[in-house]
């Protein structure tokens, strides 16, 4: 059964770029924008996180932090990071755990495009998860539901 809109968000600690080690409990008393994607270097989740790292002022203006998750190494997040210039942290869920927790897994274990805003009392107030990955939720639609926060 994977979690949805009122539940309480599951916790987690992933290494992340940056040589740090991020857990949802770091950020009590503040928003989060967990983005599941895909992978690193493919060309939706380049241009999605392009887009969220772009907007990445109004995220904060609305004290939300956004939080990259997939399935690649800290090594392959920070290589991509690099190259794309994202300014928010890219977590390394290498056994999918998390992902798994999210119900953000395909039949074949693959790993859905999925966002989830979590407020600061840590409920989930916006679940989406993608069917083929082809698109994503632009960044308007995720500041707007956390101007509602």
């Amino acid at each position: 059964m994977s979690v949805g809109i009122g539940d309480k968000a599951p916790p987690f600690s992933l290494p992340a770029t940056g040589g740090s080690t991020i857990s949802l409990v770091d950020y009590v008393g503040k928003a989060v924008v967990l983005v599941f994607y895909p992978g690193d270097d493919t060309p939706v989740c380049t241009k999605q996180l392009n887009s969220y790292s772009r907007d990445l002022d109004e995220f904060e203006s609305l004290n939300a932090q956004v939080l990259g998750i997939s399935a690649q190494g800290v090594e392959s997040h920070e290589m991509f990071a690099g190259k794309q210039g994202l300014k928010f942290p890219l977590l390394a869920d290498t056994d999918k755990s998390v992902a798994a927790l999210y119900g953000t897994l395909g039949p074949l274990g693959f790993p859905r495009r999925s966002v989830f805003i979590v407020d600061k009392h840590g409920v989930i107030r916006y679940a989406h998860r993608a069917i083929a990955g082809l698109t994503y939720r632009p960044a308007s639609e995720l500041v707007e539901v956390l101007s509602s926060l």
